[in-house]
């Protein structure tokens, strides 16, 4: 058995339900109609906290919002609803309620996922809200407040006999810049080679929704991502894959702040403190049905 050190999403993610489906068609598969959407967001109703608001940088107070870098493909955090255009998930949900709290609003811009961070340092966008795990190397490049914790699992057709600890020979799919392509698949190819055995042959995809496709239409035998996003493609594919094996190096999610920007990471790591303690954080992430993944510590800046 070899689970590997790695951290999930370097990138995480799969498509949104509405580029799913479509990625779905010719299966014949329609969108869940209980699926959580834009509307009734929890986020609505936050008040903005006058202490906090004062905490918000003056450049960014004066125009009275925040641009977000997102790869708008990884659902349930964060996909484009079924106008093609519109942001939606429980990271927009969450990220617009912490916005709210210091008195701003945030707008979403789809980006590559490997596009966002360099899009921050570069201060095209002042923050970058995309499932990202925090590790080591993304601490060097910026700054990150932990919301969110998730682990990675793997998915295969229903039926499907394929284990996640002797996958050599077998055709995996991976949304390409996430740590399960650049972290932990490399480790298990050298345990295959290591045993003699055939490699596992890594088929990465730009978006998550195609690599759920590959693994659909049977091109791939599994793909393996953040837990939260197998679970929603299990859910969103009516029966057609399934969950394989345990989940495994969870660690926290966090949000992406250029690294001169100490001020602004500080508000919102208080903003997302304040949210847990009102309750619309838990309210949020139970909408999505990914209350699992909870904080269990307080948000901190680089944990």
């Amino acid at each position: 058995m070899f689970l590997t050190p790695s951290r999930r999403r370097a990138a995480v993610g799969l498509a949104g339900a509405a580029a799913l489906v479509l990625s779905m068609a010719a299966c014949g598969e329609k969108k869940d109609e209980t699926t959580p959407g834009a509307g009734g967001s929890a986020a609505a109703s936050v008040s903005s906290d006058s202490a906090l608001a004062d905490k918000v940088p003056a450049a960014i107070k004066a125009d009275g919002k925040l641009t977000v870098g997102t790869d708008s493909t990884y659902a349930p955090s964060e996909f484009l609803d079924t106008d093609g255009k519109t942001v939606v998930g429980f990271d927009v949900d969450l990220f617009n309620a912490v916005a709210g709290k210091l008195g701003l609003k945030a707008e979403f811009q789809s980006a590559k996922f490997d596009d966002v961070i360099p899009g921050v340092q570069s201060g095209k966008y002042e923050v970058g809200v995309s499932s990202f795990t925090i590790n080591d190397d993304r601490k060097k490049q910026a700054l990150m407040v932990s919301y969110f914790s998730a682990g990675t699992q793997w998915a295969a057709k229903k039926g499907s006999t394929i284990n996640p600890d002797d996958a050599c020979g077998k055709k995996v799919a991976v949304q390409t810049g996430t740590v399960q392509e650049t972290d932990d698949l490399p480790v298990r190819q050298k345990a295959c080679k290591d045993a003699g055995k055939p490699e596992i042959k890594v088929d990465s995809y730009q978006a998550q929704s195609d690599a759920t496709a590959a693994v659909i239409s049977g091109k791939d035998d599994a793909m393996l991502a953040d837990s939260p996003v197998c679970a929603y493609a299990v859910k969103q594919t009516n029966g057609q894959l399934d969950l394989v094996g345990q989940i495994y190096d969870s660690a926290p999610y966090g949000y992406v702040v250029k690294s001169d920007q100490q001020a602004l990471a500080e508000a919102i790591r208080d903003a997302v403190k304040a949210l847990i303690a009102d309750g619309t954080y838990k309210t949020i992430l139970a909408k999505w049905g990914v209350d699992a993944g909870a904080l269990s510590t307080d948000p901190a800046i680089n944990p």
